[in-house]
């Protein structure tokens, strides 16, 4: 199989249509195998999968110095997108965001050790630092694809006003925000938003933490370093609603001989050719499933049962905790 590549933004950032989320290679969903998670990464790029996403804060740091030595000899094969932003303090605890000009040259230049690279090629700002003027970042991040250890810019989890900010300053390739069936709060005012000023997707969490794969369990019964222990939406009544919601997506894999998680995948590409979503996994099995998933055609019929199955109303819970949603810009 031959991975097509989209464009990201109109800058000239050309990646694969899907993406590996690398998190999940570290922290989140139970424990690493570091030597399952390696192998992986190297499938990816033999199958064309060559957009890899990772962050300081994932690990935290433990997750680049992962992609940095698996990624020996092969550097060239891959494209490499990484974050700053968090301020990540004594025991490895975050303690807030941190995007200050000198603390952005600060990450970036750690990163690349980590990394083993002389180039990031996509730079998030993690989350919106409402300290700092979004001005300044873009600025920073600018002066950095000017002395080459950048290639291009991105934000996660900014609105529209920051968005528009931002881009006004230095240009914005892509955006990366949370984008599902299970979770499409960006349909109304940021798709289009990023649509009239060039800007790219990347959806995080496109399996909806894995809730679209179908197998799922109760948030309770994952174990105590599972991130979906604490995840509204698998928690009582909301989960049984969301099950139910998610049935179509089920109903219609075996139509079509394929998996859940297939189908919720084929959904997000089906949305624009400037989507790529970046499915998280540290297995080989579920990355060649997941890559599987842009050869299936889903038909305007299929397309419209899924959106009004999972309409923002049908999705029961809010998709963070209450700490977690004050970081997201909206």
């Amino acid at each position: 199989m031959t991975m097509n590549t989209r464009k990201l933004g109109s800058q000239g950032l050309e990646v694969s249509a899907i993406g590996l989320g690398c998190m999940g290679m570290s922290q989140s969903y139970g424990p690493a195998d570091e030597a399952e998670s390696i192998a992986t990464l190297h499938r990816s790029i033999e199958l064309g999968c060559t957009f890899l996403d990772t962050a300081e804060v994932y690990g935290p740091f433990t997750n680049e110095d992962l992609l940095g030595r698996a990624l020996v000899g092969k550097r060239d094969q891959v494209t490499i997108a990484t974050k700053f932003g968090f301020k990540i303090g004594d025991g490895a605890r975050l303690s807030g965001t941190d995007s200050r000009p000198e603390h952005i040259r600060e990450v970036v230049e750690a990163s690349l050790k980590r990394l083993r690279t002389d180039h990031i090629d996509l730079l998030y700002q993690h989350r919106v630092d409402r300290a700092v003027p979004i001005e300044d970042v873009a600025g920073a991040v600018g002066d950095l694809v000017k002395q080459g250890k950048v290639r291009f810019f991105g934000l996660s989890e900014a609105g529209v006003d920051t968005i528009r900010r931002a881009h006004a300053t230095f240009p914005v390739s892509a955006l990366q925000s949370e984008y599902s069936l299970w979770e499409r709060n960006l349909e109304q005012d940021v798709i289009p938003r990023i649509r009239a000023l060039g800007i790219g997707l990347v959806p995080f969490s496109p399996l909806g933490r894995g809730f679209l794969t179908g197998e799922v369990k109760r948030a309770e019964d994952y174990p105590e370093d599972d991130f979906r222990r604490n995840d509204p939406r698998y928690q009582g009544e909301n989960y049984d609603a969301n099950v139910a919601a998610a049935q179509i997506v089920r109903d219609i894999a075996t139509t079509k001989g394929a998996k859940p998680g297939q189908i919720a995948l084929a959904w997000l590409l089906h949305k624009g050719d400037d989507l790529v979503p970046i499915p998280g996994t540290k297995r080989r099995t579920y990355l060649e499933e997941n890559i599987a998933s842009a050869a299936i055609a889903l038909d305007a019929t299929q397309m419209q049962a899924l959106d009004d199955a999972l309409a923002p109303d049908k999705i029961a819970g809010p998709r963070y905790g209450e700490r977690m949603m004050t970081l997201v810009d909206r």
